[in-house]
């Protein structure tokens, strides 16, 4: 089983975007000596906590700061693009790193609608499964007879992969035999039903000849249980005040969380964030061993809002010490 890592390349209090970035390229390069397979970056728009709105962007400058793991979106938003421009960017991308470009496709907007009316897209209707289509078309062979094509693109066949957090997304999913990733760090509901779903309904096709499952887990790991439950303090606000719509920078570490949030509104992000493995390596391991049992997923992505950029590394090269030992035991 492999195991990548989700970056949201978050911006912490008292830090700007240009140094989130930069730790976002420290843990790329980390990450690539730690074992992990892949590097994925995330789309999201008008939030000061964020740093990878401009994604392709981004996935440019951490590909050409490493060497061999796979970089790539986690997901591009392709409501907000023209599928030919998303071809056109990633056909670019793959040109110049080769095979280690992923693209990750996500149904939601990454952002309300004030976001969606400035990115100049709506008013078309939900447009996500002819979108995707559309953009393996661009990604595919080449088409000498098509009134358009992706220069650069075309041939790249960048492998594509369905998010989601419903049905939806699994239906569509294994309905064009495409991998599928579960946001599971924060919508949980339905993972049970979607990954059966999935598996169950799974066509092969010209990417894929069977299912394949990826799962997003938080980690906070770190060296005794009760300091990984303080760095979780940290996206536990973070998720607080962006439900009660204030999203900020990502907040420092609170020694009293209920006291921070109350413990009504923590009862309802923990819920959300439920999917999690926090506290130190046994208890991590054993927490990520019984998510395995249970949801069998062909690769874990592993996410963790950590306010301490150094914090951070040592989380996920924790994590990555645990799975590589469960997978010697294995």
């Amino acid at each position: 089983m492999r195991h990548a890592i989700l970056d949201l390349a978050p911006v912490p209090e008292g830090a700007d975007a240009a140094q989130a970035i930069a730790n976002s390229v420290d843990l790329a390069r980390h990450a690539e000596r730690w074992g992990y397979h892949r590097h994925w970056l995330a789309e999201h728009h008008n939030m000061p906590g964020i740093a990878s709105a401009a994604t392709s962007v981004l996935i440019a400058h951490i590909a050409a700061q490493t060497q061999r793991i796979r970089v790539g979106a986690g997901g591009i938003m392709l409501p907000n693009h023209a599928p030919l421009t998303i071809a056109e960017q990633f056909g670019t991308l793959a040109e110049i790193h080769g095979d280690r470009i992923d693209l990750g496709l996500g149904r939601a907007p990454g952002g309300d609608m004030a976001v969606f009316r400035a990115l100049r897209r709506g008013g078309e209707g939900d447009r996500f499964p002819e979108d995707v289509l559309e953009l393996l078309s661009y990604l595919g062979p080449p088409r000498p007879d098509a009134a358009v094509r992706a220069h650069p693109g075309e041939g790249t066949r960048v492998p594509v992969y369905i998010l989601g957090s419903s049905l939806y997304g699994a239906q569509l999913a294994a309905h064009l035999g495409l991998p599928y990733t579960f946001a599971a760090h924060f919508a949980p509901a339905a993972l049970d039903q979607a990954a059966r779903l999935y598996r169950e309904s799974f066509s092969p096709s010209a990417h894929l000849d069977r299912p394949y499952f990826m799962l997003a887990v938080n980690v906070f790991a770190a060296e005794t249980d009760a300091e990984g439950a303080y760095l979780r303090t940290t996206m536990q606000q973070a998720f607080a005040r962006l439900r009660q719509g204030r999203p900020g920078k990502l907040p420092r570490p609170v020694e009293d969380i209920d006291a921070e949030i109350g413990p009504e509104v923590r009862a309802a992000v923990d819920e959300a964030l439920r999917i999690s493995a926090v506290g130190a390596p046994g208890t991590v391991r054993a927490q990520l061993a019984g998510l395995i049992d249970r949801y069998r997923p062909d690769e874990l992505i592993l996410t963790g809002q950590i306010h301490d950029h150094a914090a951070r590394l040592r989380s996920f090269e924790i994590a990555a010490e645990v799975l590589a030992d469960m997978k010697a035991a294995a």
